[in-house]
């Protein structure tokens, strides 16, 4: 298995693979490039696709408290052409690898990163498919009718504290209103970050409604793979 720290991200695949391997961003949480999203591009990695975990907050950064992390979140936010023009940046570094299938590209997030592949497929980006692990679903700009190219999946804590009723119902009915095909999943009792094993202790240091459900994690990670598969035809 190979893995390497390059600029754009952390790059990791199998080197044992024949031929393209197909291609998957992942876009970490809103503390940073972390260790979390480096083990999610390595679990991707052990399934035979060429992953990437990208840095969307730029050389390296990583936030140590919530409220640095959320100015990092915010100013992406506000600033959404400087993230649009890393996402795209990291994605035409996938491609570019000799042994990707460049034809065949797909983006997953986690929490900050699942609004920001959201948002990405909003804005038309040519993926085969983009999944959502308990993501921000608020649009930086909503879809319009036609313009989300990639198939959707969204995986939602049904007890997630940070997003709202209304705003699911909003993001379902603005993907309906823009033709899209999506599908939203929401588990039972998962809170916000219901995937990450660190939850737990974040939640109790920060004071944050924040936890680990061992259940929706791999409930999750399964659908995931299937909706892999479906996407890339194999």
């Amino acid at each position: 298995m190979s893995h390497t720290a390059i600029t754009a991200g952390y790059l990791a695949y199998d080197e044992t693979i024949k031929g393209k391997r197909l291609g998957v961003l992942v876009v970490h949480e809103f503390l940073g490039l972390n260790d979390y999203a480096r083990r999610r591009a390595m679990m991707l990695a052990e399934l035979g696709y060429m992953a990437l975990a990208v840095d969307m907050y730029g050389d390296g950064k990583q936030a140590a408290h919530p409220e640095e992390a959320r100015a990092f979140a915010d100013e992406l936010r506000k600033n959404f052409d400087v993230a649009k023009a890393r996402f795209l940046a990291a994605m035409s570094f996938l491609k570019n690898q000799p042994a990707a299938d460049a034809e065949r590209i797909a983006a997953v997030g986690y929490c900050f990163g699942g609004g920001m592949v959201l948002n990405m497929a909003r804005q038309g980006t040519d993926l085969k498919g983009v999944a959502s692990f308990h993501g921000n679903l608020t649009a930086v700009k909503p879809a319009m009718p036609g313009s989300v190219k990639a198939k959707v999946l969204v995986l939602h804590g049904a007890d997630d504290k940070f997003i709202t009723a209304q705003q699911v119902e909003a993001f379902k009915k603005e993907m309906m209103d823009a033709g899209a095909d999506f599908l939203f999943i929401s588990y039972l009792g998962a809170l916000h970050s219901f995937t990450n094993p660190d939850a737990d202790e974040y939640a109790k240091k920060f004071n944050m409604k924040i936890g680990y459900n061992k259940h929706a994690d791999m409930a999750s990670w399964d659908k995931l793979k299937s909706f892999l598969k479906e996407i890339f035809g194999r």
